[in-house]
């Protein structure tokens, strides 16, 4: 078959107000395998320019798909963008079989079938072996019944065929690196880079995370076939930054340290960057200097909160001490720590937030990412803000860098104004621009001033987004917005809880 994946323009700010463009991953994680499979696969990467839906309906004609694929670019503020140019291409041939996959759509199958005709089958959870089995089954005409981990539009409804078996060999699908132009994407500041995974999931319980149960249960790669990827992909390709796309990467310290030991052995010129747990960090204190050495220079730090209440409320399972610890010794060993910080919780107030960033200065972060909570009908989280009311009913603003809830105490432009003054009173206090200016380290120092120049441009666009967008004063609820709690299928590869109950996962019809 002919087959062409695409990644849409994305509208969040982090598409957009960068020069860099990561390749999409979820895309090529696909498409690997069904190069494997003899089929014609191109991707098609809407986010250069960003191009117009137009030329990217155009480009993708040009190859006379049989099949077009929606992947890595499935969540919920790329779902509109997904479903605009799906129906454009369903125009153009009507004939096209039009598969949709990602987190977004492994949840809210049922609408999608429901609204947009010009789908014709959802992948659910892990795509690798999914989508080779969906492409077969096109190709022969056989019955979607037989695929699992698959939603499709039967006579009487969308149904799901029985969740997809977890990979538990990760190592068995390969990366399609070469549906890329390498010297395209680059992050960092210009440097060529790509996006990889080391493992999947998370063994963590934070009721907010929309990732944790998409993968079902943490895996990881072969630490020494990894590593030797790395290395290939420095050495063949030019990539010198490798970004991370793990929930927790260093889960297992032991095969993190294989993972090390082997990268170092292969002497590589790489720079790492990726996200991990604080207590992660203070746990490997004593090999610390090994990820200095395979080429660590940043991590970053879901810290959610520093009030411990709150982090007791979204189980985040961590503590303030650990949190600061964990900065404390990254800066230890030359590596920059960058702190996630999320506001609009019900009960904020002023008090909150003024304790929350003194807080923030006492950890003493290189960098702050800002975010706004932001819940997802599949986990636990959406049952706690169902009652909540929406005030962002753009969907194309659920992208965590845009309010999208009330909060009881503070007006939104409260909210916002305590958002950038905590931005800048982190990123602009004298101690985190001397280091920004006179950083021993160049490589750091050059890390910190594109970070900064990425933040001057971010920051007024936040605001004038938040001044051109307008905001529903007395808008529905959550659970009106979104629909009935899920998080009972909240793990993406799994029988839910009622099908359990009568020994069964097999395919099921539900209405949407």
């Amino acid at each position: 078959m002919r087959i062409v994946l695409v990644n849409v323009p994305h509208p969040a700010i982090g598409s957009r107000i960068p020069d860099d463009h990561l390749p999409p991953l979820g895309l090529l994680a696909v498409g690997g395998p069904l190069i494997d499979d003899r089929h014609a696969v191109r991707l098609v990467d809407g986010e250069f320019g960003p191009m117009q839906p137009g030329a990217l309906v155009a480009q993708v004609m040009a190859f006379h798909p049989d099949a077009v694929l929606f992947g890595h670019s499935g969540s919920t503020s790329g779902h509109p963008v997904i479903a605009d140019i799906a129906s454009r291409l369903a125009r153009a041939r009507p004939d096209l079989a039009i598969v949709y996959g990602g987190v977004f759509p492994t949840y809210h199958w049922r609408e999608i079938l429901k609204d947009e005709p010009y789908v014709t089958a959802i992948v659910r959870g892990e795509g690798e072996e999914t989508a080779r089995r969906l492409m077969a089954a096109l190709a022969a005409g056989t019955p979607f019944a037989s695929v699992p981990g698959i939603a499709f539009r039967g006579g009487d409804g969308p149904h799901a065929t029985q969740p997809a078996p977890v990979i538990r060999d990760l190592d068995a699908y390969r990366v399609g690196w070469e549906l890329i132009d390498h010297a395209r994407y680059s992050y960092w500041g210009g440097l060529r880079a790509v996006v990889v995974q080391f493992s999947r999931g998370c063994p963590h319980l934070c009721n907010y995370c929309g990732q944790r149960g998409f993968w079902t249960r943490w895996r990881h790669r072969d630490p020494v076939t990894f590593a030797r990827e790395l290395a290939r992909l420095h050495r063949e390709h030019g990539v010198q930054v490798i970004n991370f796309a793990d929930e927790n990467p260093t889960v297992s310290k032991k095969a993190w340290r294989v993972f090390l030991e082997t990268l170092i052995a292969e002497k590589v010129d790489l720079i790492l960057v990726g996200s991990t747990r604080a207590d992660d960090i203070v746990r490997d204190a004593d090999i610390l200097p090994l990820y200095k050495q395979a080429g660590w220079a940043r991590f970053l730090l879901g810290l959610e909160s520093t009030d411990e209440a709150t982090l007791a409320k979204i189980r985040k399972g961590g503590a303030t001490t650990t949190d600061r610890e964990a900065i404390r010794l990254l800066r230890e060993h030359g590596i920059l720590s960058m702190a996630t910080w999320v506001v609009g919780f019900e009960e904020e107030t002023d008090r909150d937030y003024w304790r929350g960033l003194r807080q923030l200065l006492s950890y003493d972060p290189d960098q702050i990412q800002m975010l706004y909570v932001t819940p997802h009908r599949w986990t636990p989280y959406f049952g706690l803000a169902a009652g909540r009311r929406v005030i962002q009913t753009d969907r194309r603003r659920w992208d965590y860098k845009h309010q999208v809830l009330a909060t009881r105490h503070m007006a939104p432009w409260r909210v916002l104004l305590w958002f950038k003054l905590i931005e800048v009173a982190v990123q602009a206090r004298p101690r985190a621009l001397a280091r920004v200016l006179f950083h021993r380290d160049a490589g750091l120092r050059h890390a910190m001033r594109w970070y900064t120049r990425m933040g001057r441009r971010v920051w007024p666009y936040e605001i004038a987004n938040f001044l051109r967008d307008p905001l529903v004063g007395n808008g529905p609820t959550v659970a009106e917005f979104w629909g009935a709690p899920q998080d009972d299928e909240e793990e993406s590869m799994s029988a839910t809880r009622a099908e359990r109950r009568v020994g069964t996962a097999l395919p099921r019809a539900d209405a949407a």
